[in-house]
């Protein structure tokens, strides 16, 4: 697949996948960020990237960063649609610090990763009943 992609600072990588079996492939911080004690940042990834048709790009952290930095994504996965690709539309993953000090995330450190999914659009058919089977409570199938 190829991805159309531009880089605002092209001192930095291109996001990398750093295994021959991984399905994501690593962001770098674009400029040192400060995420404050409780608080929420958005730490700019130096990347727009054209979304191909049929597909989403899902962010995260990279599994080491809430032990590494203390930090977490809110809204995990970030969700990048195909249309947000403008000569603006720089990602940025935000990022709450859970942790009673402030969080420096270095220029050029790789904190977040990125996959792209396969998705498709619901058609809504409305019924008046739908059947299903009892699956028991909430977040349990028995």
């Amino acid at each position: 697949m190829r991805i159309q992609i531009k880089r605002l600072d092209p001192s930095l990588p291109l996001p990398e996948y750093h295994s021959p079996g991984a399905c994501a492939f690593d962001i770098y911080a674009r400029e040192t960020t400060v995420v404050p004690a409780g608080k929420l940042a958005h730490i700019p990834t130096n990347l727009i990237i054209g979304v191909p048709k049929g597909y989403v790009l899902f962010l995260s952290l990279r599994s080491s960063s809430p032990k590494k930095f203390g930090l977490l994504v809110p809204n995990a996965p970030g969700i990048i649609d195909q249309d947000y690709c403008g000569p603006t539309d720089e990602i940025k993953i935000a990022a709450v610090n859970f942790t009673d000090h402030d969080v420096t995330i270095e220029r050029g450190v790789r904190f977040a990763q990125g996959t792209f999914v396969k998705i498709d659009q619901a058609e809504w058919q409305e019924r008046n009943e739908i059947s299903a089977t009892d699956r028991g409570s909430f977040g349990s199938t028995g």
